[in-house]
């Protein structure tokens, strides 16, 4: 479905993986990513797109815009005390305060700027969280899966972007979109 989208393209929702998905019923092919050559206001059209893809099908995210049902990323989370859970995999009692949680998550941000194949093996070595073991990558996640500034953060990134420091009730994170 990449080159000419079939003309009886279809939105629909996968009840296994709680995502909306585009279906063909005259081909029975079904992918989770827009099809190539469609744009968003087509996307918007199509049938059970308004209950399937909700605001976003409505220009909801902006500029009437199709912003993706699901984002893969990766992330380096360092804790402080005021952290919900001031404990880790690392450091079992974590008594940093968010301030000197900022400063270091800043220092792994200016090394990654300045050479971005740091990222995973910081994640696998700096960060407090278990996903350290898979270099970070927490996989794809959709809304409201993550916590909301999180969340936001990530869906405002573009595929190969980095954030900015994120605050979220678990700590400080730096986040870098990977699909």
């Amino acid at each position: 479905m990449s080159s000419s989208p079939p003309s009886d393209l279809e939105v629909r929702f996968s009840k296994s993986k709680a995502l909306p998905y585009f279906y063909s019923p005259s081909t029975g092919v079904s992918v989770w990513e827009a099809p190539e050559g469609l744009s968003p206001e087509q996307i918007a059209r199509l049938p059970g797109a308004e209950k399937y893809l909700g605001s976003a099908a409505n220009g909801g995210n902006g500029g009437g815009a199709v912003g993706p049902e699901k984002v893969r990323a990766s992330h380096l989370l360092i804790k402080h005390e005021g952290s919900r859970r001031p404990s880790s995999w690392k450091e079992p009692n974590i008594t940093r305060t968010k301030e000197e949680a900022r400063t270091l998550i800043e220092q792994h941000r200016q090394a990654i700027i300045q050479d971005p194949s740091l990222f995973p093996s910081l994640a696998s070595t700096e960060s407090h969280c278990s996903s350290h073991s898979a270099k970070g990558d927490l996989g794809f996640f959709t809304r409201g899966q993550m916590q909301k500034p999180f969340e936001d953060a990530t869906f405002k990134l573009k595929v190969g972007q980095m954030s900015e420091i994120v605050e979220t009730d678990s700590g400080v994170h730096l986040i870098l979109r990977t699909a």
